[in-house]
């Protein structure tokens, strides 16, 4: 008889748990029969001790089980799915999935909210007047069928094991285990049924794998998991030291992501976005297509104007602009050397694009615009930020966060590559 005090135990004592240790103890936490503090024990256990690689992968696939695998054999197309491990204006699912749906892939991007220094996709598309983040199983076969990509939450029914537990870790200080992280997104990855999934795995002071080698060894782990279940999966590691793009909030990221679909928009925001896409449609079986294109010729727009639609948007409704802004201006001439990315995702939060527990409500227009980012001239005076919020009491506190993240000096630095390192589940594939 397996008890959960005996799985504490072999764990706590840096033993390996059995797989039928494992689908007992998800199973049962499940339900309910394992109590939170006894699940509690256990995470820190693994938070301290780690995981072998079976373990994560009985982990990992006892909690796919303990809910529904979407069906998407009836949408017609090849389904890519990706996943961003989270960053600091880190927007790029909004242009991706458009765009990589015009090629006829489907995208079903189930998403989250954003918690702490990090955004949310769905908190950034619901600022988007009508936008309807709550679809189901069926709206969501539906719309990749009729459109091809979808952008929407995830279903209760789809790893409930995994929902519970984050809450847990969140509240326990076992969030930051490669272990828990990778088994996390993976089963709510793989659970999402798609034939693939690409993998945006962010390294840097806005990331929450601070070093390259931490999150390399996520990203393996993370596509180890995938091909284990016969999901072709592949990664890139991506560089979060520096925020992406010029904004970090939700509508102001709408906008920014926009100007991308219209063909313009940040440099790095559109390498990303092209980086991505097209390791998706290789993922999907269509190597040597040229993603840039349709961004170039309205293609990837007439896209999201009908996801948009679809979804409840107005698409051509303006977006919420908050109450106050107030500039942080250069005190010195010379260049913006450097820019933490963290600095400025506490920044946005504290204005009020964040929230510090699930369930709070975000201001849509509140958010950090980046005037001057690396590498670019500022003279004395000039803006380096603008500070958006509809509490304005809020905004010493956010210029205290960014006191410090960034730095003007006398010779111009480049912000170096945005990819750093690509993996695959078989090195063969193109």
């Amino acid at each position: 008889m397996i008890t959960a005090v005996d799985v504490i135990r072999t764990k706590r004592d840096d033993g390996e748990l059995s797989t039928a240790q494992i689908d007992w103890v998800i199973d049962a936490y499940t339900k309910g029969e394992v109590a939170d503090e006894q699940m509690s024990a256990l995470a820190m256990a693994i938070f301290l001790n780690g995981a072998t690689p079976r373990e994560i992968a009985d982990w990992t696939a006892a909690m796919i089980r303990s809910g529904i695998v979407l069906d998407l054999s009836g949408v017609g197309r090849p389904c890519v799915d990706k996943h961003s491990t989270g960053g600091v204006g880190d927007k790029i699912t909004l242009p991706l999935a458009p765009l990589v749906a015009v090629f006829d892939v489907a995208v079903p991007q189930l998403s989250g909210r954003g918690l702490g220094h990090t955004g949310g996709t769905l908190d950034k598309l619901e600022s988007i007047p009508g936008f309807d983040v709550i679809l189901g199983e069926s709206g969501i076969v539906a719309q990749l069928e009729e459109v091809g990509a979808v952008v929407c939450a995830a279903t209760g029914d789809l790893a409930p094991a995994d929902k519970k537990l984050y809450a847990l870790r969140d509240a326990t200080s076992t969030v930051e285990s490669i272990p828990l992280i990778a088994s996390s997104i993976m089963s709510k990855k793989i659970a999402e049924g798609a034939d693939a999934i690409v993998l945006d795995v962010k390294v840097g002071s806005g990331a929450f794998m601070k070093e390259f080698s931490q999150a390399k060894e996520l990203a393996e782990t993370m596509v180890r998991l995938g091909g284990d279940h016969g999901v072709d999966t592949r990664a890139l590691l991506t560089d979060m030291s520096v925020p992406l793009g010029r904004t970090a909030g939700n509508a102001l990221e709408v906008r920014e992501s926009i100007e991308v679909l219209a063909g313009g928009g940040p440099p790095d925001v559109v390498e990303l976005t092209v980086a991505l896409a097209r390791e998706m449609l290789a993922a999907a079986g269509k190597p040597g297509l040229d993603p840039a294109a349709a961004l170039n010729d309205g293609r990837a727009m007439d896209k999201w104007r009908q996801m948009i639609t679809a979804q409840g948007g107005e698409v051509d409704a303006p977006l919420p602009t908050a109450r106050h802004t107030e500039e942080v201006t250069a005190e010195t001439d010379g260049f913006v050397v450097d820019m933490d990315a963290y600095a400025v995702g506490v920044a946005a939060w504290r204005l009020g694009a964040g929230r510090t527990s699930q369930g709070q409500p975000v201001q849509a227009g509140a958010g950090v615009e980046i005037l001057r980012t690396v590498g670019e001239q500022v003279r004395s005076g000039e803006p380096v930020f603008r500070l958006h919020t509809d509490t304005a009491d809020r905004v010493a506190a956010a210029k205290e966060a960014l006191s410090g993240g960034w730095r003007i000096g006398a010779v111009p630095s480049d912000r170096g590559p945005i990819v750093l390192d690509r993996l695959l589940a078989d090195p063969d594939k193109p």
